[in-house]
């Protein structure tokens, strides 16, 4: 029990800015800890339907609210997956060879290319659940979501986290050192890669369940992304790397939150 608890802190430490119990981390705690990463996402759907509750109630409109979710996810998180994506950007605008983009991943100064991506796909993300809350009902607000697609959105950081996850322990790695790679190395990957995919179907079936069409139209981004993120690290890293999963995560984020929106406005354009 004691084990297990510490590899939930671990996590926590690891990928989000929730104060945790401070230990040395030795190799056995690090078994699961992978397995609790979904975790950190079942609290972005709780702190987000928080934030769309509030803006409900204070009719602060779609894109401050927006924004303000936005916030608090790097807040919570702070801000490493961002950072794995604007690395990650650099390197594949590179075009260099696999070893050149291994030290840009690993160069801690940002290049145009990481700065233009990110814009981009904040501009995107917003855009998309600005949508999502416009054509929702937000005057209700008994319950954190109030609406099928927010919902959805919501566990939509479970699943990517679950995804991720996956990755880490069946993907090869691009490098034999790094955080990631002692994750890897550090985990039971036979049980957490079975416990990882339970969590993954079963967010999915939730993500179903709640919003049918919507919800499998959300599965398969992610999924498809998910297929992406395997190929393009494969072919242009040799394997993935800390920052890789940071970029996949936002990549599939956002997707998510685009297949919802372009739902949301398909249903309404043909009055479904």
């Amino acid at each position: 029990m004691k084990s297990l608890f510490r590899s939930f802190a671990i996590a926590f430490s690891m990928y989000s800015k929730i104060p945790m119990p401070q230990f040395t981390w030795e190799k056995e705690d690090m078994k699961y800890s992978i397995v609790f990463f979904p975790f950190i996402g079942a609290v972005l759907f709780a702190v987000i339907g928080g934030i769309r509750c509030l803006g409900a109630i204070l009719d602060m409109g779609s894109i401050p609210t927006g924004l303000f979710m936005m916030a608090a996810i790097v807040l919570v998180t702070g801000g490493i997956h961002v950072d794995g994506y604007m690395d990650c950007s650099d390197a594949f605008s590179s075009y260099a060879d696999r070893e050149k983009k291994l030290e840009i991943l690993k160069d801690p100064h940002i290049g145009a290319f990481a700065v233009i991506r990110v814009l981009a796909l904040s501009a995107v993300y917003l855009a998309s659940i600005a949508i999502i809350l416009d054509k929702e009902i937000l005057s209700d607000v008994s319950l954190f979501f109030s609406g099928e697609a927010s919902i959805i959105l919501g566990f939509g950081f479970i699943l990517s986290r679950a995804l991720s996850g996956i990755s880490v322990v069946s993907f090869p790695c691009a490098k034999s050192e790094g955080t990631l790679y002692s994750f890897a190395e550090g985990a039971d990957k036979k049980r957490c890669l079975s416990i990882l995919v339970k969590e993954a179907l079963v967010v999915s079936i939730a993500m179903i369940l709640v919003g049918g069409i919507c919800g499998v139209c959300a599965v398969c981004a992610a999924l498809l992304v998910f297929a992406y993120y395997k190929y393009k690290t494969g072919r242009e890293l040799g394997g993935i790397t800390g920052d890789a999963a940071g970029w996949f995560l936002c990549l599939a984020e956002t997707a998510i939150a685009v297949a919802i929106c372009a739902y949301v406005l398909l249903g309404g354009f043909l009055g479904v």
